[in-house]
């Protein structure tokens, strides 16, 4: 009987607080939602408008400029632009509306029910109340900051790297001009058949999606498993089951998202295979490859009913810059498939024991500018870099114009995680204490980008195994880069080694590690993350020189912008 009371209970005091969190998140969704929402819709559709100009101006230039394009497929390029950047107008202000809108409504509820995670009941109240306000519009804000990087600081890099591109190196990408007018077809046809049958697919799938969904959250609440695993989590899982149908629209709405990229994709195969019938081929074989994800993701009938003609002739191949060669030296190679489709899978729920384990993306960044930190004050200690190095990195807006802290000072530390790795004989990349491994990274598609490439260079440096003057000269070569009297003033204990094959490879490592950290400084949150790191180095320099008066009122004016 006893049991039975405190099983009552039990249910009693989890629907009381799933109505408590329901009801204050409802309440700070009213009050706090609509200020951080309108932070975030004018912050960047005012960013995407008032960047428009320059991102025309931009594009255009370097398109013209680069040396990777011959002329006709320069021609297709500035053709496709209008189409392009009227897709970007569209999908960017709809896209911010629809983010500030969700952000500033389910932010607080989200933040309510998490307050059920606290350990004691008076804490549980108190985050109740306070989480998901305050927090709700700084976040807001925080989204706006990222994204003035990405389209301010990462765009014009990607645009720089285009017109730079070495044409001696790479030979030029080439386009008959009688393809032209077939890419540009098979693009629009593209976006006017995929768009609408991706749309009439993920609607007529749809009813099954929320079923199936609910069947599932259902299950895991009967059999207490996945996110109804613990006691404090049901709350949490109980909002999933009523936002499902949220969700279920925002699959649909990723679909039609999909379906743009997807159709204009089409005119990337017709330049590929210098095709027009492949390209249109493409566009039908799409269809039904979409109809046939879907059916996998939701447990359906195997296949797709619908036709799928071949429109490859053959495997596209290509070497990747970071792949491990075989016995014989060769490169690994990718073959390159049509874009991935946006859908969400109905898996089974993993226990909160197994999402604790997963590092979370948040984590490996605080450690990640953690190591750059300490690094740096070493560096500082050591007079390798100065406070006029760092200062040179705030006041500019590319990082390769202050290269030796924008670049060298992320590589100098990336190296050294790889080496620490190493030597601890770790399966994977050591952060500080935190393994990452292929079994518990995080889920996150910017992070698979550099992942891999990091765990095939700590498997290259593990091979070539550099002795102690010839990782001191690595470092050089990646703190100082092409600043030869840098590297020469720098008496570290290094060697220049003599092999050159050995220097090849040295070489080789030092710009693959590069060329990973201009790519990781690209990621949306690593600015504003780096910028922080870079203003608490300066602090600690000045720490010890009152002269530099200067230096700290230019520190405090950028922390008040």
């Amino acid at each position: 009987m006893s049991n039975i009371v405190k099983r009552c209970l039990r249910i009693s005091y989890v629907v009381f607080a799933f109505c408590s969190a329901l009801f204050f998140g409802f309440l700070k969704g009213l009050t706090v939602g609509p200020v951080a929402g309108l932070i975030l819709i004018l912050g960047n559709v005012g960013v995407i408008l008032g960047l428009f100009p320059s991102h025309v101006y931009w594009t255009v230039y370097s398109i013209i400029k680069t040396n990777r394009f011959d002329i006709p497929l320069k021609i297709a390029f500035l053709f496709a632009l209008p189409a392009l950047f009227a897709v970007w107008l569209g999908i960017g202000i709809a896209g911010s509306v629809i983010v500030g809108i969700g952000y500033g409504c389910f932010t607080p509820w989200v933040s309510t029910f998490e307050a059920f995670r606290q350990d004691t009941e008076v804490k549980k109240f108190i985050h109740c109340v306070v989480d998901g306000t305050w927090g709700t519009i700084k976040g807001s804000c925080t989204v706006v900051r990222d994204f003035v990087d990405v389209c301010y600081h990462s765009y014009p890099v990607y645009l720089k790297e285009l017109r730079e591109g070495n044409a001696s190196s790479d030979e030029p990408q080439t386009l008959r001009l009688i393809h032209v007018p077939a890419c540009i077809i098979v693009g629009l046809v593209g976006l006017i058949v995929e768009i609408p049958l991706y749309t009439a697919i993920a609607i007529v799938k749809s009813p099954y999606m929320l079923f199936k969904g609910w069947h599932r959250l259902l299950h895991d609440l009967v059999t207490r498993e996945g996110p109804f695993f613990e006691t404090a989590c049901i709350p949490v899982a109980g909002l999933t089951i009523l936002l499902w149908p949220l969700i279920v629209i925002g699959s649909i709405l990723l679909s039609i998202f999909s379906g743009i990229f997807i159709g204009l994709y089409g005119s990337a195969v017709v330049y590929q295979e210098r095709s027009f019938r492949r390209g249109m081929a493409y566009v039908i074989a799409m269809v039904a490859e979409f109809d046939e994800y879907t059916n996998d993701w939701l447990y359906l009938r195997e296949g797709s009913i619908l036709p799928k003609p071949q429109y490859r002739k053959k495997w596209v191949s290509q070497s990747t810059e970071f792949s491990v060669g075989g016995s014989k030296g060769k490169s690994s190679s990718v073959s390159v498939e049509a874009p991935a489709i946006l859908v969400p899978r109905l898996t089974p729920s993993r226990s909160v024991r197994e999402t604790i384990q997963e590092v979370k993306m948040v984590q490996i960044w605080g450690l990640m500018m953690k190591s750059c930190e300490i690094k740096g004050k070493e560096l500082l200690d050591a007079n390798i870099i100065t406070t006029a190095d760092l200062d040179q990195w705030l006041k500019t807006k590319d990082s390769d114009e202050a290269a030796i802290v924008g670049i060298g000072l992320p590589s100098y530390s990336f190296l050294h995680f790889l080496l620490y790795s190493i030597k601890s004989g770790a399966g994977g990349l050591l952060l500080d204490s935190v393994e990452v491994t292929h079994l518990n990274r995080p889920q996150d598609r910017l992070l698979d980008w550099f992942f891999h490439p990091f765990m095939v260079l700590k498997d290259q440096i593990k091979v070539i195994n550099m002795g102690e003057s010839e990782v001191r000269f690595l470092e050089k070569v990646l703190l100082f880069g092409s600043d030869t009297q840098r590297m020469k003033a720098w008496e570290n204990g290094s060697v220049v080694p003599q092999d050159a094959l050995r220097a090849a490879q040295i070489q080789g490592i030092s710009r693959r590690l590069t060329g990973i950290t201009k790519g990781v400084s690209k990621f949306p949150t690593y600015r504003r993350k780096f910028h922080h790191v870079v203003k608490t180095l300066i602090r600690y320099s000045l720490e010890a020189v009152p002269s530099g008066s200067n230096l700290i009122n230019s520190v405090t004016s950028i922390d008040n912008v």
